[in-house]
């Protein structure tokens, strides 16, 4: 078992329930990329209870990224990529933002009230950020130092949804490559998806680094002087197996040709 997989299995404190907080998958893939998967599950542990949410809040948008997983994994297979990826809901503790930042935790989302996130005191919220935010990112900081040491990494992709509607504003992207100083793996894939005229795609949409969401590139690809990418594929896209499996197969090529241009 590497390092990385043993963070992933061994500090999971948080789940309480005997899940990790993070789970490696193909940790020696032969890719150059590693792929992230921050909002991969709607799972609440034990402790939180519901946070006081009915099954379809719990279900929605506001709890994880639906079908974000399943493309992760497919490009995981067609890349032979490393994956890790969290099994917490965001609503515990979003794993894409700075722990610090007051949307770390989240007492509001979109126009959902999350009740058992509010009024928390400061010993509850240092137990989130222990046992959540950093027993996921030591353990991806663990693979992708291992995998830098070896020469075996030069791009991070982080993989996303987005809901299609967004406070009554219908999104019509169909996908966004987010980006941030180095543009060069976006502008690659980018580049590949033009060859669909019928595919809109969003350049820094629906979402910018200036909306602070691109803490886990910061953290794990910037400051390492890695490619970063984030991906946000409009969520009703990939709702099923064949979406997400049509989506992994479409960005795969394009991913494995743009890191060789790194």
């Amino acid at each position: 078992m590497t390092q990385a997989s043993r963070m992933a299995t061994d500090e999971n404190s948080a789940a309480r329930a005997g899940e990790p907080v993070a789970v490696v998958e193909n940790s020696q893939g032969r890719s150059p990329v590693l792929l992230i998967c921050e909002h991969a599950s709607n799972r609440l542990p034990a402790r939180y209870g519901t946070l006081g949410l009915g099954p379809a809040e719990l279900e929605s948008h506001i709890a994880w990224d639906p079908g974000a997983l399943g493309v992760a994994q497919g490009l995981s297979r067609l890349l032979d990529a490393p994956l890790i990826h969290a099994t917490v809901s965001r609503l515990v503790l979003d794993l894409n933002r700075e722990p610090s930042a007051p949307d770390s935790i989240w007492t509001l989302s979109e126009r959902t009230t999350i009740p058992g996130n509010l009024d928390l005191d400061d010993a509850e919220r240092e137990t989130r950020v222990r046992e959540v935010y950093e027993a996921f990112h030591g353990a991806v900081d663990a693979l992708a130092e291992a995998r830098k040491a070896a020469g075996q990494l030069r791009a991070v992709v982080s993989v996303h949804s987005f809901t299609p509607v967004y406070r009554d504003v219908p999104r019509p992207w169909h996908i966004g490559l987010i980006y941030n100083r180095d543009e060069r793996y976006a502008r690659h894939v980018e580049a590949g998806l033009a060859g669909d005229p019928a595919l809109i795609v969003g350049m820094n949409e629906p979402y910018s680094p200036a909306d602070r969401v691109f803490h886990t590139l910061e953290r794990h690809a910037e400051r390492r002087g890695l490619a970063p990418l984030m991906i946000e594929i409009r969520n009703d896209l990939i709702r099923t197996q064949d979406g997400q499996a049509s989506w992994a197969n479409r960005l795969a090529p394009l991913l494995r040709e743009g890191a060789r241009t790194l």
